[in-house]
């Protein structure tokens, strides 16, 4: 079987320029994936008519095309006219469209205290589609809109990330993207994540245990000290498949933490539910990041009770109750000062269990006892503790994310018991 190719098309000039991070680009591509799809590529253009007319024409001649961006009231939102001329479709005014949008544009007017006609140009445009294209709804004002062209078709989205995926999710029902699906085969995946190991061990684990072809395709992708291996398996490759799972696991045991994609903070968040924990932390260098990641989880609520950002001194000693002595002894950043940390955390939050960050990002207040990038770690509950410190490469962003994932790795092995892990 032919696996249908997609192409996916990320438009603004605010993505060009480097203003902003691409995030449609990858969520597309993994939906795609998931569902036997090859996404051949994905172009980010900007707001030019000739360069995102030229990325549309390519796309069009993909079996599906998903389009992002570009659906607003203004003059440099031109993706439905560059869609429907690369269609060779004409344009209609859609009424329901119109009026849906209307009313919400009527209260925003109403609200801002201005007359509806500065708004009505932008309405009429936005509810502007091709002819044959049919409405997905509304995210906001922007309509997503689903076109058949040729042998192919066009799926058209907002470009905000959670306009976006509200969108897609209506997209994947509509009938002739359900046609597209229907010709493919979802593969069958394997998914081993790792983390303290070494991209070079996973590599050489991989070829010792036979390498992949014969079927299966593998990649490894280094994410700040995680290795993620995934395997695409074709049909009739699953033993050949299991094999080498298995013969890359066993080199690698004490450094394989899932064989899904949950991330690290939901199997921290997993553990502590499953034992009946709960859980907070206290953050210096990492200003909150650690909280950020658990409170991106769904239900974090039922275990993470919350953070304390200690950034200054005064701050760690009146909340945290870490002693000024203490401070004045080994620093802020010490080994001494997030245990300190954690034991506060746990005491002034009630929380069973505590993870502490401390360290210097950088790019400056580092010295040779105490170079930029160099973290401390503690984790602790009502079983025990476990520290780690480390000296993490990169700039100041890369620093703070890797002591992030770090400290949620710390958690994990605690709730797991796994001491026979490097921390």
């Amino acid at each position: 079987m032919i696996r249908p190719r997609a192409v996916v098309v990320v438009t603004g000039s605010e993505l060009v320029r480097g203003d902003r991070r691409d995030l449609n680009g990858p969520f597309l591509a993994g939906e795609l994936v998931r569902r036997g799809i090859e996404p051949a590529r994905i172009l980010i253009v900007g707001d030019r008519e000739d360069e995102l007319a030229g990325a549309l024409g390519e796309g069009l001649r993909a079996d599906l095309c998903v389009v992002s961006g570009g659906l607003g009231p203004t003059h440099d939102d031109r993706t439905v006219e560059l869609v429907a001329r690369a269609a060779g479709a004409g344009l209609r005014v859609d009424e329901d469209l119109h009026r849906q949008i209307g009313d919400i544009s009527r209260a925003f007017a109403q609200r801002m205290n201005r007359p509806y006609v500065d708004f009505e140009q932008g309405v009429r445009k936005q509810a502007t589609i091709p002819e044959g294209a049919v409405s997905l709804g509304l995210a906001g004002t922007a309509p997503g809109l689903v076109l058949e062209a040729g042998e192919g078709v066009v799926v058209v989205l907002p470009g905000p990330p959670g306009e976006l995926q509200r969108l897609w999710r209506e997209a994947v029902e509509a009938e002739p993207v359900r046609r597209v699906f229907a010709r493919a085969q979802p593969p069958d995946v394997r998914l081993l994540r790792f983390f303290g190991a070494s991209e070079s061990a996973v590599a050489k684990a991989l070829a010792d245990a036979g390498g992949d072809g014969d079927g299966v395709e593998a990649t490894i992708c280094a994410r700040d000290f995680e290795i993620h291996v995934d395997m695409y398996v074709q049909p009739g490759a699953e033993a050949r498949a299991d094999e080498l799972v298995s013969g890359l696991a066993a080199p690698l045991e004490r450094y394989l933490f899932s064989r899904d994609d949950r991330r690290v903070e939901e199997l921290a968040l997993d553990l502590c539910r499953a034992r009946g924990l709960t859980l907070a932390t206290a953050e210096s260098c990492t200003g909150g990041m650690v909280a950020e990641r658990l409170t991106s989880v769904p239900g974090s609520s039922q275990v993470f009770l919350g953070g304390i950002v200690a950034y200054a001194d005064e701050v760690k000693a009146a909340e945290l109750g870490v002693s000024p002595e203490l401070l004045e002894r080994h620093g802020a950043v010490s080994a001494e000062t997030a245990a300190a940390m954690a034991a506060g955390a746990r005491q002034r939050l009630g929380a069973d269990v505590a993870i502490a960050v401390t360290g210097i990002a950088g790019p400056g207040g580092g010295s040779e006892e105490k170079p930029v990038g160099l973290v401390y770690l503690h984790a602790e509950g009502p079983f025990g503790s476990r520290s780690a410190d480390f000296v993490f490469p990169g700039d100041r962003e890369g620093i703070r994310r890797r002591a992030a994932i770090t400290a949620l790795h710390l958690v994990r092995r605690l709730l797991a018991h796994r001491r026979d892990e490097p921390a």
